[in-house]
């Protein structure tokens, strides 16, 4: 058969005793040789002209018919072993994940957790999708910087520079309670769809809250799992209008004790921090820009 011949074409050279004139239309892999005729294996499975051929040299009977059959199990052990390499390579569908969560996270909002879920289910449907595919969280930041880079330049660093503001003026008013701001708003990817997120360190909780009331904030109380994952804490979570011609900005404030700073404002291994505090945010509000990656 030509090497050059597009996929499914029909070789008359190969052509199967018993066997359809139309290409089986699948890719071939492999050439078993069974009494000088040919059975392709595609993708782990016989064409179509393969079965025809058993069927064939069952009806003739005999020692061809035995061989026949035999060369067939052969090759339906071979079709076996084939098709054990899986469908999908995790390191590509782990890609893919994190670039369509990236997406629903600049363009509607969504956290890392549902955005993740989300992007599996368009991706895969209903099947359930092993860990291994699953992207973490650094994988989807990184998608997310390039797509707000590609598809955002324009508008998401005022954006951004305009919730840095006021998270630092919640950050004062709140300032008694040592209060600590994390995630889009601190690590630079937070656009128009972002909240602000802030972390309160206290051990008079409910003074916080308090507070809010006596500024007449209504406040809806939630709760949020732990950055160092024991157990919840309490979240009082808001929407603020700093002015009546903008639009209102979802605030959370997650109230933590006090001995839970220790160590929360240490740099990962690749120098990021996860929390800062009204110093370092102002820097960075001053800087007008986002925070560098590290190289």
């Amino acid at each position: 058969m030509n090497a050059f011949a597009p996929p499914g074409a029909v070789d008359s050279e190969r052509k199967v005793s018993g066997a359809p004139d139309r290409p089986c239309g699948r890719r071939p892999v492999n050439d078993f040789r069974r009494d000088t005729k040919t059975v392709i294996v595609t993708d782990g499975l016989p064409c179509p002209a393969a079965r025809t051929m058993d069927a064939g040299a069952g009806r003739r009977g005999g020692r061809r018919a035995a061989a026949a059959r035999s060369g067939m199990a052969a090759i339906e052990y071979d079709c076996r072993i084939m098709s054990r390499k899986p469908l999908v390579d995790p390191r590509r569908a782990r890609e893919e994940i994190a670039q369509s969560a990236a997406r629903l996270i600049a363009e509607d909002g969504l956290d890392y957790a549902s955005a993740k879920r989300k992007a599996a289910r368009q991706l895969f449907g209903d099947t359930r999708v092993a860990g291994e595919w699953l992207p973490d969280n650094d994988l989807i930041e990184e998608e997310l910087r390039e797509y707000l880079a590609l598809f955002q330049s324009d508008t998401q660093p005022d954006e951004l520079r305009r919730l840095r503001e006021i998270a630092l003026d919640w950050m004062r008013r709140l300032a008694e309670f040592n209060p600590y701001v994390t995630g889009a708003v601190l690590n630079g990817t937070a656009n128009a769809h972002s909240d602000i997120h802030l972390q309160i360190f206290t051990d008079n909780p409910k003074d916080v809250a308090i507070y809010l009331l006596n500024q007449n904030v209504q406040y809806d109380v939630s709760e949020t799992r732990h950055f160092a994952g024991r157990a919840d804490v309490e979240t009082l979570s808001f929407l603020w209008r700093p002015r009546r011609d903008v639009d209102a900005i979802g605030i959370h404030v997650a109230l933590y004790a006090s001995d839970d700073l220790r160590g929360a404002v240490k740099a990962d291994a690749r120098g990021r921090v996860a929390r800062a505090d009204a110093a370092a945010l102002r820097a960075l509000v001053e800087a007008g820009n986002a925070p560098s990656e590290p190289e």
